[in-house]
């Protein structure tokens, strides 16, 4: 790859005292390719105005910003030679792709334009983007059926999951389903009063308990009541927990359990990442992941995050699907995730 082809491995070494081999690399990699897009760019990231329609090519402004710089590079250039394919790696590792999905996507797109022997960039740039919406999931739709759809939340502290799931029941009242929240997260201060005054603004109902009190009884207590009032959407929170902390972990396990004393009741597990985080919330997705058996991710403050190439990253990397994005402050800004929107956002 050309990748390997540009490091400068005695630079690579000193990373990697730090972080191990791989550590090292992508640390360096990072930096390289960061550094020369800030020598090589005058342009600024472009915000998006909180008055404008929540769409991908509104609310995307960091990350577009990155793509549309190479982009207008890649396109003066009169052929598709070594040099191109090193500015795509540039361009989506600059969005925080990551190395190994930015390795899938170059080389099949590489070998897609050598088979085809495609020479112009412009039809090189629409091969990237086929590829680009091939690493994505066929399904994603968020699982609503008839009966009982419960839906349980986890991920880590400070990602934006009470209020993800606030926007969730916002979402559904607006169809005139009937939405019960369970506030299942009685660690952190005042969690449960935030939910209750999104069930007071939406029209949602809530089951809650006072601080400290056993989210597991609280959610037993929420699903009584699921039961008995047939709710079309359930939406359970949980404490924000540390992947690596094992008790935690437990405790979010025996509130599945809970939960699955109902049949089929249980309809999707999902993890709340921050944008921003980047390649971290891979992480967090994967070992969530692995203890949990998530169905789908809820994405937050895609639009305020520069590294929205994430989504590539866990889609190719976990093959689990994005199901919701956060695209604004508004509590319609939650959305139904459109991978081919996402795609013609980035590569217009």
């Amino acid at each position: 790859m050309m990748i390997a082809a540009a490091l400068d491995w005695t630079e690579v070494a000193l990373y990697t005292l730090g972080g191990g081999v791989i550590g090292g690399v992508y640390a360096f990699v990072n930096k390289a390719v960061h550094k020369k897009h800030k020598e090589g760019s005058s342009s600024s990231a472009t915000g998006s105005g909180t008055n404008l329609p929540t769409t991908m090519q509104n609310r995307l402004g960091k990350t577009r910003s990155t793509f549309a710089t190479t982009l207008t590079r890649l396109r003066g250039k009169s052929t598709v030679d070594p040099s191109f394919w090193t500015g795509v790696e540039e361009m989506l590792l600059l969005s925080d792709v990551g190395i190994t999905t930015t390795e899938f996507i170059c080389e099949k797109a590489q070998s897609l334009c050598d088979e085809n022997k495609t020479s112009s960039t412009d039809e090189a740039l629409v091969i990237v983007k086929e590829v680009l919406l091939g690493v994505f999931q066929a399904d994603r739709e968020p699982i609503i059926k008839s009966g009982l759809n419960v839906w349980l939340f986890v991920g880590v502290n400070g990602v934006g999951k009470t209020t993800s799931i606030a926007k969730i029941a916002n979402f559904y009242r607006r169809q005139d389903r009937s939405v019960l929240m369970v506030a299942g997260d009685t660690f952190r201060a005042a969690a449960a009063d935030q939910l209750e005054t999104w069930a007071t603004r939406t029209g949602a109902d809530i089951v809650r308990s006072t601080e400290g009190a056993d989210p597991a009884s609280v959610v037993f207590d929420g699903m009584e009541k699921a039961n008995a009032k047939q709710y079309e959407v359930v939406l359970v929170d949980t404490a924000g927990r540390l992947h690596t902390k094992s008790n935690l972990m437990e405790e979010v396990k025996k509130i599945r359990r809970v939960v699955e004393r109902t049949q089929d009741a249980l309809k999707e597990v999902l993890i709340v990442i921050d944008a921003s985080t980047g390649q971290n919330g891979l992480v967090q997705a994967r070992e969530f992941g692995e203890a949990m058996g998530i169905t789908g991710v809820v994405l937050s403050k895609l639009d305020g995050s520069s590294k929205g190439g994430i989504v590539l990253a866990i889609e190719h990397e976990l093959g689990v699907p994005i199901k919701w994005v956060g695209l604004g402050e508004g509590q319609n800004d939650l959305v139904p995730f459109n991978p081919k929107e996402y795609v013609d956002a980035l590569v217009s």
